[in-house]
């Protein structure tokens, strides 16, 4: 994927040697080597492969495949679409889902800082926009006001 950014030990960098080739549109054969697949193909043949799901996909669906789900993306066909937020946050802390969470789609680097606190850990920034440029949205704000997936507490609860 080009303008791809992943966290890895807290810290974003730009990667450029990604394996996972996105899978928009499946018709016959699809191509070779690690994929991500759209959920209802991957639900055909559930297999050592990513997926994505669309804002109208349930994340309970994945329920029973998550022990070895190495890959889930969360598509944002349009950045007004805060659905992934929420997907992102019930996958994190209802499901308990530890693997690569990869925000796809319409990503901009102002959402980043918000998807990372949701739990997001790689990024496909619209192929549009700089990858050097969003890195600085992973900085994001200095202070989280509400809880989130990274930070369980609200603010006034770390206070001392």
């Amino acid at each position: 994927m080009n303008n791809l950014l992943r966290l890895e030990q807290g810290r974003a960098r730009i990667v450029n040697d990604d394996p996972w080739t996105l899978v928009r549109h499946v018709e016959g054969e699809v191509p070779g080597g690690p994929l991500i697949l759209p959920l209802a193909r991957w639900l055909q043949d559930p297999q050592q492969q990513g997926v994505w799901l669309g804002p109208d996909d349930e994340v309970e669906s994945l329920r029973p495949w998550l022990a070895r789900l190495p890959l889930i993306a969360l598509d944002f066909p349009d950045f007004r679409d805060g659905r992934g937020y929420s997907q992102a946050y019930l996958l994190r802390t209802r499901l308990g889902w530890t693997g690569e969470l990869r925000a796809i789609g319409d990503v901009l680097r102002d959402q980043l800082s918000h998807m990372r606190q949701c739990g997001f850990d790689s990024f496909a920034v619209r192929e549009d926009k700089s990858a050097e440029d969003a890195l600085k949205g992973l900085a994001g704000m200095s202070v989280q006001y509400g809880r989130s997936v990274i930070e369980p507490r609200p603010l006034f609860r770390r206070r001392s």
